[in-house]
C-alpha cells in the first residue's frame, strides 16, 4: 500500500476515536459530580444542578490533612449541654411542724387509749389500774408512771375532782412536767473561731444501730438546716455498709449538699469524718454532718471506733452535737441501746423516727429521764420532710386531744 493512504488511514482512525472518546467523557463527568467523596453534602438541594445560566456554587475544597475528622459545618448548632437537674426547696420549718402535728394527733395509739379512759365520766378502781397499765406499755417507764398515777390519784382525792375533764388537765400537766417544757432542743451551730481566726464549722455527729433510719434522718436533717439557710457537707463515715455512701450522696444531690465519701468498701471511717470536716472548711460550710456505722452496737470495738472518729473530729473543729437516733418502736431495747452510745461518745440529743402510728410514745419521757438528753427531733412519716424540731408542748397536747 501506498504511504498517502496509510497517513489517511491513521488520520480517520484517530478522528473517530476522539469523537467517541468525547461523547463518552460527558456522561462520565456527570456522573462522577454526582458522586461525591464520603462526609461531603450536595451544593445542590435534592441534587439538582444550577438552571441554565445561574453561576455554579464554589466547589468544596477537601483537606487531606484533616480528612475523615469531624468538622462542623457552618451554621450547624452546637450540640446541646445537658440540663442542669433541679434542685429540691425543702419545706419549711413552720408548714412541717404543722402538719406533723396534725399527723401526731390522728395517729397516736398512745394518746387514743389514754383518751379512752378519760373520757369515760368517773374514774373507778378499775380505770385508774387500766391507765396505769397503758403508760407501762407505752414505755413510759415504772419509775415515772408510778409518780404520774400517783400524783393524778392524790390531786384529784384533794381537789375532788373526779371527774375525767379535771383528771385530764392534771395528766397534761404532768406529762408536760416529765417531758421538760424547759430544756434546750435547739441544735448547737454556732461557729467556732479557729487559731489562725478564721470561722470553722459546727460539726454533728450521729451515731445509732443500723435499723433506725439513722442514714436517712441525716438525709432529713439536711434539709431542715437549707430550709433554714444553712450551707451544709455531709460526711459518710459508715464505710462497712456498701448502701450507705450512695444513699447520703443520693439525699445530698436533691438539694445540692456535697458529700465527702470513700470509693473503697471498708476504709477508715475516722478518715472520711477528718476529710468532711476539712472539705467543709475548705468550703465555708456553716455545718458538717457525719453518719457513722451501727452495727454490734454492744461490741466495744465499734464503742471504741466512735470515740476515735469523734476525736478526730475535733482536730478540725470541736464536736458540737452527738445525735443519737432511735426507733420509738423498740422500747426499753432502745433505752440499753441509747446508755451504750452515751457512754462512748457522750451524746447530746436524741432523733425518734418512726414516732407515728404506735403506742411507743412514752419513750420520749424514758429516755430523757435516764440520760439527762433531750429530745430534739422526731420524724413521723416517711416522706422527704417528716423531720421536725420536737416541741413538748405540741407532743402532750397532740397525745391528749
Amino acid at each position: 500500500m501506498d504511504t498517502p493512504y496509510i497517513i489517511l488511514t491513521v488520520v480517520g482512525a484517530l478522528l473517530v476515536v476522539g469523537l467517541i472518546a468525547g461523547l463518552w467523557l460527558v456522561p462520565s463527568r456527570r456522573r462522577r459530580d454526582d458522586t461525591l467523596p464520603p462526609g461531603e453534602s450536595s451544593p445542590y438541594p435534592s441534587g439538582e444542578e444550577p438552571a441554565s445560566g445561574a453561576s455554579a456554587a464554589p466547589t468544596a475544597v477537601i483537606d487531606e490533612d484533616r480528612a475523615g475528622t469531624d468538622v462542623a459545618e457552618p451554621g450547624a448548632a452546637e450540640p446541646a449541654a445537658p440540663p442542669t437537674p433541679t434542685l429540691e426547696q425543702p419545706e419549711t420549718v413552720t408548714s412541717r411542724l404543722q402538719r406533723l402535728r396534725a399527723r401526731l394527733a390522728r395517729s397516736g395509739s398512745f394518746g387514743q387509749a389514754l383518751l379512752s379512759i378519760l373520757s369515760r365520766d368517773s374514774l373507778t378502781e378499775e380505770d385508774w389500774e387500766e391507765l396505769e397499765d397503758t403508760l407501762l406499755v407505752a414505755d413510759v417507764g415504772i419509775g415515772p408512771t408510778t409518780e404520774l398515777i400517783d400524783t393524778l390519784r392524790t390531786e384529784a382525792k384533794v381537789t375532788g375532782a373526779g371527774d375525767a375533764g379535771a383528771v385530764k388537765d392534771i395528766l397534761r400537766r404532768e406529762l408536760l412536767e416529765f417531758v421538760g417544757p424547759d430544756a434546750d432542743r435547739t441544735l448547737d451551730l454556732s461557729p467556732v473561731l479557729g487559731d489562725d481566726g478564721a470561722p470553722h464549722p459546727a460539726t454533728v455527729l450521729v451515731v445509732g444501730v443500723n435499723g433506725t433510719g439513722k442514714t436517712t434522718t441525716i438525709g432529713k436533717l439536711a434539709r431542715v438546716l437549707v430550709a433554714e439557710g444553712h450551707s451544709v457537707v455531709l460526711g459518710a463515715a459508715d464505710t462497712f455498709r456498701a448502701a450507705a455512701a450512695e444513699q447520703l450522696t443520693t439525699w445530698g444531690e436533691r438539694v445540692g449538699v456535697p458529700v465527702v465519701r470513700s470509693e473503697t468498701e471498708g476504709a477508715d471511717p475516722a478518715s472520711v469524718a477528718f476529710e468532711a470536716v476539712r472539705s467543709g472548711r475548705e468550703q465555708d460550710a456553716d455545718v458538717v454532718v457525719v453518719d457513722t456505722a451501727g452495727r454490734l452496737q454492744n461490741k466495744a470495738g465499734l464503742m471504741e471506733e466512735l470515740g476515735k472518729i469523734k476525736r478526730v473530729m475535733s482536730r478540725q473543729a470541736p464536736v458540737r452535737e452527738v445525735l443519737l437516733v432511735l426507733d420509738a418502736t423498740t422500747g426499753q431495747n432502745g433505752m440499753q441501746q441509747a446508755k451504750i452510745f452515751s457512754e462512748a461518745v457522750s451524746v447530746t440529743g436524741i432523733v425518734l423516727t418512726k414516732l407515728d402510728g404506735t403506742a411507743k410514745g412514752g419513750i420520749v419521757v424514758t429516755v430523757q429521764r435516764e440520760l439527762g438528753v433531750p429530745v430534739k427531733y422526731v420524724g413521723l412519716g416517711e416522706g422527704p420532710d417528716d423531720l421536725a424540731p420536737f416541741v413538748p408542748e405540741d407532743f402532750v397536747d397532740s397525745l391528749l386531744g
